[in-house]
Parts: structure tokens; sequence; C-alpha cells
């Protein structure tokens, strides 16, 4: 059975033979369109035959017959109401489903999609800031935020939650609350990009049109990459930050061990702030230390990295805390699967030889953390680069093939960090950038590659990364008030209480404090 999928939810067929409906039926499909006029050929079964096939076999059927190079606008109107009424997905067939197609195509004019100046896929930390700083620059700018979920979390809190000093609550908020005054927001998924048309297709199968397109959808936590971890995941002494509902099972973990084998892990780049897998474990340590429970435990990092840490000035500091701690640290050691029921985790890693070596660890408490990746419907899509992610100019964050296109956050190309700190620097630019684009010109806002990660290396100390492209070094603050390269008070001052309020009230508000962009250096005219 060959049938083609037009959009999500729509696909077209050459004519089927009336025993095969009860197997369309099996796949999930839910209506069928005959777009065949009865008498087309000998032996071409009957509208009225298919019907009766169809609903036999629990789909339901309209005919709506037309003739190649003589579709009406009656043909075109009944088809845009079928596509509105018929339950998807939805099968529609003529001779070779070239006519089904096209009276899709026509049908789309006869519902014409909304249309706004700027549409944002994704409502989370990047997308929320981006549509908070165009409407600063240019109030009444017709923008409409694609996102689904109910709920706007701050990530970056999950690390505090996990060692007990955040409670979870005061992480999340109603996305409705967040979401700025003069936006619509649409909730529901995207599905698929059409950029040569200047329109986003939601899940639903409506389409959305813009004039500049952000692509701030996040990535992909691929739980399921590592056999045997999404099964485990809350028990069995296994449990990870990178989830809301699990961060308060890390922090319980810590509380009620008191001896055994405790596992860290990363996974390979890239992932969500590259610093969050430690500063769990350093956190823990720092539990089990005050507790006098340290010695008796033993405290494993495994990361898939062959450093400790990708910016070589702030190694020194972390290894200093992996030493005091007693943690075995392994380097290019990656977790391939977890046996929750046996409390056993393998790992693949290099041997002095080079070659590659399987190993089984126990464990009592294991923190995981997964591969991430773009979202399927980005890699999928003409949006994506080699890499899978939206394809930006590593300064401008304008894709590379499409100029009205912009991508930042997680889900963009450009090789920084991934943390919210970034997306706090990257919103303004694409603001500027996609400003300038509707106003015809060109995009002269730059993003220097910032991105910021607060190791907190113990309770009341943070290490203050804070660097850009190339793993040079961009702090924000003097270095007699905090300096980055070294443990502070200062910088705990900062993640603990100076970061939620500037996330909830300055970040997702359209308050660029130390974030102003940079801009290109003018050209002077001849």
């Amino acid at each position: 059975m060959k049938y083609k999928e037009v959009e999500p939810g729509f696909n077209v067929s050459p004519q089927l033979p009336p025993d095969r409906l009860a197997e369309l039926a099996s796949r999930g499909f839910r209506s069928v369109i005959c777009n065949r006029p009865d008498g087309e050929e000998p032996g071409q079964p009957s509208a009225e035959t298919m019907r009766a096939a169809a609903e036999a076999a629990g789909l339901q059927f309209t005919a709506i017959p037309v003739v190649g190079g003589a579709i009406g606008d009656a043909d075109v109107a009944r088809m845009a109401a079928a596509l509105a009424e018929l339950p998807r997905p939805i099968l529609a067939y003529c001779r070779s489903g070239a006519r089904s197609a096209k009276l899709w195509e026509l049908a789309q004019d006869k519902n014409p999609p909304a249309q706004y100046d700027v549409v944002i896929v994704g409502g989370g930390s990047a997308g929320i800031a981006s549509a908070a700083s165009l409407l600063r620059r240019r109030p009444g700018l017709s923008i409409a935020i694609i996102e689904p979920s109910d709920v706007h979390y701050y990530q970056p809190g999950w690390t505090l939650v996990g060692a007990g000093v955040f409670t979870p609550e005061v992480t999340r908020r109603a996305t409705a609350t967040v979401i700025p005054d003069g936006c619509t927001w649409i909730r529901e998924s995207a599905a698929s990009f059409e950029p040569e048309s200047n329109a986003v297709r939601l899940a639903d199968g409506t389409r959305v049109k813009y004039r500049i397109l952000v692509a701030a959808p996040g990535l992909k936590l691929d739980w399921d990459a590592i056999p045997g971890l999404s099964e485990t995941l809350g028990k069995n002494g296994v449990t990870s930050n990178y989830r809301y509902d699990l961060a308060p099972y890390t922090y319980k973990l810590a509380c009620e061990l008191s001896s055994g084998r405790a596992l860290f892990t990363q996974p390979p780049m890239p992932i969500k702030c590259a610093g969050a897998p430690q500063k769990a474990m350093y956190l823990s340590c720092d539990l089990w230390r005050r507790a006098g429970k340290l010695g008796n435990i033993d405290v494993q990092f495994h990361t898939a990295g062959a450093v400790l840490f990708g910016v070589a000035a702030y190694v020194p500091a972390l290894n200093d805390y992996v030493q005091r701690y007693g943690i075995t640290l392994n380097l290019e050691s990656r977790l391939t699967a977890v046996d929750g029921n046996a409390r056993v985790a393998t790992f693949e890693h290099k041997g002095p030889d080079g070659a590659v070596a399987h190993t089984e660890q126990p464990f009592d408490m294991l923190h995981a953390v997964p591969p991430q990746l773009a979202p399927d419907f980005i890699r999928s899509s003409a949006l994506a680069g080699a890499s899978g992610f939206v394809e930006v100019d590593d300064a401008t964050l304008q894709h590379a093939r499409y100029p009205n296109v912009f991508g930042l956050g997680d889900a963009c190309s450009a090789p920084n960090a991934k943390t919210a700190a970034a997306a706090r620097k990257q919103a303004p630019v694409v603001a500027e950038n996609a400003l300038a684009v509707l106003d015809g010109a060109p995009p002269i806002a730059v993003y220097d590659g910032y991105g910021s990660c607060p190791l907190t290396v113990e309770r009341g100390r943070i290490v203050l990364a804070e660097f850009g492209y190339g793993g040079k070094l961009l702090p924000s603050f003097p270095k007699w008030l905090i300096d980055g390269t070294r443990p502070s008070r200062a910088a705990w001052f900062l993640k603990d209480r100076i970061l939620p309020a500037l996330y909830w009230r300055g970040m997702l508000k359209g308050r660029e404090w130390l974030a102003k962009p940079a801009h290109k250096p003018l050209v002077p005219s001849d």
C-alpha cells in the first residue's frame, strides 16, 4: 500500500482496492476522501463500493470527484470543508494521487492562515526573551509564539532544587503569565517549516505565516538513547537534575546515602549547561562532607569528554574540588546502559592503548544525563544544517539560507555553550537584526558567543565561568568583585538571589541588563 504524506495528518495515494481499507484503518487512518469520478477506467471500484468498505472498516468517507484540469471553486470549497471537518489522519485518492494533492493545495487558499510580523517557535527562555526584546523596541509589532506547554520553567534553578536550596515550585510559572503583553499565544506544537512560503505548519495541520521567523524550540533530551535509563528514572537510585520532577529525588537520594557508590555522568557535547552534571556531584559531595559521610562513599564522575571542563582557565579550581572530595575522574567514559533493578551501569571507555572497552559499575546512586540533540521536527526540516540544529551565522544568528529566519537558544547551530545566559545575550541580537530585516536593511547586531556556567562547587561558593567563542573569558564583573576562576561567595549570592530575579523580571520582560548587543563597525561610504 503506497501513500504519500502531504502534511501531518493528510496523505494521498493512487486508487486503492476496497479490501485494503481495513488495513488502512489498522495503520491509524480515520477518514478517506475519493477524488475520482466513477467510470474513469474499466474495473475501477465505484465510490459507493469504496464507501461501504470504508464504513465497514470504521473509516469516515467523503466523495469529491473532480476531473483533472477542470477543478472548480465549488470542488475546492468542498475539499476545504472536508479537510476541516474530517478526523485525521486522512487519506485522499484518485487515479495517481496527483488530483488529490492539487485539491489540497487549492484548498489552503480557502482557509487563509493567520499572518504575523514575527512568528516565534518556542516559548522557553529564548523565545519569550526574544518577543519581549522585540516589543521593547517596536511596540505594536504583531507577534505569535507557538508553544504547547502550559508551564514555563526556570531550568537553571533545578541544580539548587537537587541540593535542597530551592523548592521545585519556585522554578515554574504558568506560561500564560510570561507571554509578553501584545503577543498571541498559539497553544500548539510546530510540526514543520515551509520557508519558501514563509509559513509554519502546526501539528493540527493549520498554517501560520510570518514575515520573520524566530526558531527557539530548545533541544531534545534523548533519554531512550541509553537502554534501560527511561524505565528506571525516579527509582532504584537513578535520578537527574535535567528534569523538574526528578531534581527533588536527587536531594532525597543524597540525604539518604550513608555509604556505597555514587556515579555522576556526562554525555558527549552538545548539552544544556555543560557544567550541570558536575554541579550535581559537587553539591552532593558537599552535603556528604558536612554530614561526615563523604569518606564512606565512592564518588565517580564519568564524562564522555577528554577534559574536565572545556575552558582551561576554570579547570584548576574544579580539579581542586575533585581532589578535595576524593572523586574518581573517568575521562572519555560514556554511559551506555542502565539496569535499574540490579543497580548496575555500563560504560564505554577508551583504554590506555586507545581500544574501546566496556565495564559495569554497581551503584547506590546514579545521576544520569542523557544525550541531547535538536528536536525531530528541526532535524528533518529545511532549516537544519549538518549538525541537525538550526543553521545560523555565528555572529548575527541569521539563517544561512533564509534571510528572514533567525535561530537562538539551545536549538541553534552556533558553537556557544547552551545556557540560559547565552539566550539572554542572543535575544537582543535577534531582536535588532530581525527588525533590521523587516525594514529592508542588513543585520548589524553581533553575538560574541557569551555563555555563563555558575559551577556550584559547594554550598555557598561558586566558580563563575563566563566565556565566549574560542574559550575567550568574558567576565561581567571586575576581578576584585568576582574572580570567575576561583570559588567565591559573591558568585553564590549572584546565583542564589540575583539571577532568578534577573530571569523573571529582567530577561523575560525585555530588560537587557548586562545584555546590550554589540554592533558591526560602520563601513565608510565612498
